[in-house]
């Protein structure tokens, strides 16, 4: 375990720029996160049930155990959308927040965002289209029959390439790169940063109807349910910063 009082770890202090493996964050000692490791390793938001109001608490609760049984995505779909929410989240290992079953569930309601994109098809087809065009990629680069198949390293180098719009042929036409994009992942963004979890992995409060909050001085001032984190460096402050 690196010295977490060290902010060597902030990407822009580092050679590559790249942040560091999540190997160095702690294990989780409460509550559950995503593969067990997080910032706030003594934290876990669901303490705070009682204190929200019981509508707001069915609906969070209610994320826990999301239907097993996907309605949107077929089961032929299913490994792909899988992978392809892993990948993008970099969810490696278990517990992972459902994120799939999530958006599997808002897709399938028609819960959709309320705006759709000039020249893009509903937000359900481009996920469609996007499931089938990995596929293609993942035949056409690495020989197998799908996404899932591919080795991690392979699916990481399809998605960096899709997020950079260096992906073509025929499965990719119906959509612009960058919307479908888009898409995608504010659907997936969406769904982790919704649940519980997550919640806990960066240290959030939760709904804070009708408990409000009490402590209106520094950020080092905690809420009474707050925890402190494994590391306390203020990365703004630390950052590197633009000449002039």
């Amino acid at each position: 375990m690196p010295d977490l009082r060290d902010p060597g770890h902030l990407p822009n202090l580092r050679p590559d720029g790249e942040p560091p493996g999540p190997d160095w964050l702690p294990r989780q000692r409460r509550g559950t996160t995503p593969q067990m490791i997080g910032r706030y390793p003594d934290y876990d938001v669901l303490d705070n049930a009682e204190n929200w109001d019981l509508a707001t608490r069915e609906v969070v609760l209610a994320r826990l155990t999301p239907a097993q049984e996907l309605s949107f995505f077929t089961p032929e779909q299913a490994p792909t959308a899988g992978c392809f929410c892993d990948v993008v989240l970099a969810q490696d290992s278990e517990p992972r927040v459902p994120v799939l079953a999530l958006v599997d569930e808002k897709l399938a309601a028609g819960r959709l965002d309320g705006y759709q994109y000039e020249g893009m098809p509903d937000d359900r087809v481009t996920w469609q289209v996007v499931l089938g065009a990995l596929d293609e990629t993942a035949r056409h680069w690495h020989g197998r029959e799908s996404f899932a198949e591919c080795e991690p390293l392979d699916q990481e180098g399809i998605v960096k390439a899709f997020a950079e719009g260096h992906v073509g042929g025929a499965a990719w036409q119906p959509v612009d790169l960058a919307r479908a994009w888009e898409v995608c992942t504010r659907m997936m963004l969406e769904a982790f940063y919704s649940h519980p979890w997550a919640w806990n992995e960066i240290g959030f409060g939760g709904p804070a109807y009708p408990r409000g909050y009490m402590r209106l001085g520094p950020l080092s001032a905690l809420e009474p349910h707050e925890r402190p984190g494994a590391t306390a460096e203020d990365p703004v402050q630390l950052a590197p910063q633009p000449p002039g």
